[in-house]
């Protein structure tokens, strides 16, 4: 079976991105590796050592992983791509809005919209952008 998994690229707060979403999205962080804990660690650069190079965490059936890029290689914020997060009723979906909303900036006030009961989208703290959906209504 094919699976289409997001990886998300950071600029040294991996680890602390990965344990926020943990977090904030009821999941298990079964993997942070930085580059000295692999097996070619002893060769990684000093200022690598404690970057992650693989992140993976696990929530309700779904997969998100993540590393940092490589210090001294130039590094651009997440452009053109979104993750959306779809839950069963608004009240299961707006404090996780919330939580990805708060201390970064709200792109859309979670309200109600054609398609949904609730919906907001937000670019979270660590540069990541967001939709958040609650009760997607029939189209």
């Amino acid at each position: 079976m094919t699976q289409l998994n997001a990886y998300l690229s950071f600029d040294g707060n991996c680890a602390e991105a990965m344990r926020f979403y943990e977090k904030t999205l009821n999941g298990k962080l079964e993997t942070l590796l930085t580059f000295a804990q692999t097996p070619v660690g002893d060769k990684a650069p000093e200022a690598d050592k404690d970057r992650i190079m693989h992140a993976y965490l696990s929530f309700d059936g779904q997969v998100l992983m993540a590393g940092d890029a490589p210090a001294g290689q130039p590094y651009e914020p997440m452009r053109g791509i979104t993750l959306t997060l779809s839950y069963d009723t608004v009240a299961q979906a707006r404090p996780i809005f919330e939580a990805l909303a708060e201390g970064g900036e709200i792109t859309m006030p979670f309200q109600a919209a054609f398609w949904a009961e609730g919906f907001g989208m937000c670019i979270d703290r660590f540069g990541t952008p967001w939709i958040v959906n609650g009760s997607l209504k029939d189209m």
